[in-house]
């Protein structure tokens, strides 16, 4: 490391720790030459994760972009904004660790079809509608009817009763 005072790159570690999130190792530093202290920070170094659209262009990964989607799904259900960042977040870093470089878009909406099933069913399929571009009735009443018959699925105004209510 060259000083910023003298320039010299002569220098001696004389504390070194890991960050408060664990993503970094941080040193202070002394200056051999001019006896300056310093503060440097040591990274992993990582290339931005990238998105595969459906059309094949690729965009850079937006954690935000996932967050408004699941906020849009979850208009008026009682979901907390804390609950959706923690699943976006829990997105994020499932495809950081599976993916090196690229991930594509049907990975990211099934995640998040994943995470909104489980926070409530009525945003799961609020999201799945559009996501799967359901073209008719039928499509969305199939998808009821899918979570009607999973393991815990009630009569608390759950898909169950608007699968019977409707149909």
């Amino acid at each position: 490391m060259r000083c910023q005072r003298c320039k010299e790159d002569h220098d001696r570690v004389v504390d070194s720790r890991t960050s408060a999130d664990s993503r970094a190792i941080r040193r202070r530093r002394e200056c051999l030459a001019c006896g300056l202290r310093y503060t440097t920070y040591e990274r992993v170094e990582s290339t931005p994760l990238r998105v595969i659209k459906k059309n094949g262009e690729r965009v850079r990964f937006d954690r935000d972009r996932i967050l408004t989607g699941m906020v849009i799904a979850c208009e008026k259900l009682d979901v907390s904004l804390e609950d959706l960042e923690l699943s976006a977040a829990r997105i994020e870093l499932g495809c950081q660790e599976e993916f090196d470089r690229e991930v594509p878009s049907t990975v990211i909406g099934n995640l998040v079809m994943k995470e909104l099933r489980g926070l409530h069913q009525v945003a799961y399929v609020r999201f799945a509608s559009v996501y799967r571009e359901f073209k008719d009735a039928e499509e969305f009443r199939r998808e009821l009817e899918g979570l009607a018959h999973e393991p815990g699925a009630g009569p608390s105004g759950d898909a169950a009763t608007a699968v019977d209510r409707n149909g």
